[in-house]
């Protein structure tokens, strides 16, 4: 008697063996775990290569970093060229003045800061002679009771230290050293970049457009553009930042009688272009003045307003005015910086903001295609035919139409060559 198994019973019409057993497959694996672990090796698959380039991009950051802060100046300053330009005056000439005008505006601006900081402390050296005075005073006849041979050992100790570890100093002073060779390298090139963003940057951008396949050129261009324009908006608002932050401390300087406030604000406005450093030491350094000057309670107030002024850019400027600026929302923005800064520090608290905001613009422009109806591409030219134009259509061959004769069929081919390029394109 002839039993029929199933593993010998023939296959339904249209489905092969690798098929059944695919089904069978996807039959015995949960949905939603088919569809966690498609998201789980693309995630992690950008996640892989994102790491990756950041780990390359570390060996140039030499050459990285000048770069990324000259694209940031450009969209600064680049108004100003334009504005030049329509007043008639030569590309080259609207460049050169209106870099020199920035750096003497920022070279002026430190000097002056300087200048009135020497001159500030010279006249209050007494006043730090005798806050020394009394920070001993306070050391011997406070709550610790130190005498003056303890106090002399203690210096003593801290020299002895000094000598042992003569070697690590004056390592630690060669890479400070190094440091410097760095910035001063890293200066030029952004000058230089600078340069060349301002006078030939669309030059530039053509040509990086130019080396990408014919049929993402257009997609590339505007999602570039569109990138591009995130980060001026969000260069304007940081300048806007950094001006609510200099006039805060600046005027409450004023206002309790801290000596230099006029210089100190513009220290605080150059600073806030630099995460986290730059408040601090320009905090630091309007507190110490507060104390040199007017004593310990002056120095608590504007400690006060320092960390007043500083929790207002922390928690209202930058996430609400920023991230609207940006469009990104303001949760995205701490996380930007904080992750910025954990991974490349002060130079990734920096670019975290515009970096986030270039990509954002551009999977968003990418997203909804916007290249086809992006006015500033433009449309692309007609085809001209001039030699086809007296010719009329030609009907394929077929059941109810006469075959090509041989002067037909070479012009036939040439307009589907035509079309075909023009779809290319």
């Amino acid at each position: 008697m002839n039993r029929s198994f199933p593993e010998n019973r023939p296959l339904p019409a249209g489905r092969s063996a690798g098929t059944d057993s695919r089904h069978h497959v996807r039959e015995d694996v949960p949905y939603a775990l088919r569809i966690s672990a498609a998201w789980a090796w693309r995630v992690g698959l950008i996640l892989v290569v994102g790491g990756l380039l950041v780990w390359l991009l570390s060996f140039v950051s030499l050459l990285v970093i000048p770069l990324m802060v000259a694209a940031l100046i450009t969209a600064l300053i680049s108004p100003v060229v334009r504005f030049l330009r329509k007043a008639k005056v030569p590309k080259s000439l609207a460049v050169a003045i209106t870099i020199l005008g920035f750096l003497g505006l920022i070279g002026g601006a430190l000097s002056l800061v300087g200048r009135q900081l020497y001159i500030g402390f010279s006249e209050l050296w007494d006043q730090v002679l005798k806050g020394i005075g009394q920070v001993q005073g306070w050391l011997t006849d406070g709550p610790l009771r130190l005498t003056n041979e303890q106090l002399n050992s203690y210096l003593n100790e801290a020299l002895q230290q000094l000598q042992s570890n003569s070697s690590a100093i004056f390592s630690s002073a060669l890479s400070v050293g190094s440091t410097a060779g760095h910035l001063f390298t890293g200066l030029l090139l952004t000058i230089f970049a600078l340069i060349f963003f301002l006078y030939d940057g669309d030059r530039i951008w053509r040509f990086v457009v130019g080396l990408l396949p014919k049929k993402a050129r257009a997609a590339s261009n505007g999602a570039g553009r569109k990138g591009w324009t995130s980060m001026v908006q969000y260069i304007r608002v940081q300048m806007f930042v950094a001006f609510v932050d200099a006039v805060g401390i600046g005027a409450g300087a004023a206002i309790i009688g801290v000596p230099l406030a006029l210089p100190l604000g513009v220290l605080v406005f150059l600073g806030s272009f630099i995460p986290i450093i730059g408040a601090l030491v320009t905090g630091f350094v309007a507190v110490l003045l507060a104390l040199v000057a007017n004593g310990w309670v002056n120095a608590l107030i504007m400690l006060a307003i320092v960390l007043g002024v500083q929790q207002l850019e922390g928690h209202v400027l930058q996430p609400l005015v920023m991230g609207k600026a940006v469009s990104l929302h303001p949760l995205a923005v701490v996380l930007a910086v904080a992750g910025g800064s954990m991974v490349a520090g002060i130079a990734g608290a920096l670019f975290a903001v515009p970096l986030l905001a270039i990509l954002n613009s551009v999977v968003k422009y990418i997203a909804a295609r916007g290249w086809e109806t992006d006015p500033a591409l433009g449309a692309p030219p007609p085809v001209e035919e001039p030699y086809l134009a007296p010719e009329p259509a030609l009907a394929s061959s077929g059941p109810g139409n006469p075959p090509e004769t041989s002067e037909q069929e070479p012009v036939r081919r040439r307009r589907v060559q035509l079309r075909r390029k023009e779809s290319d394109k």
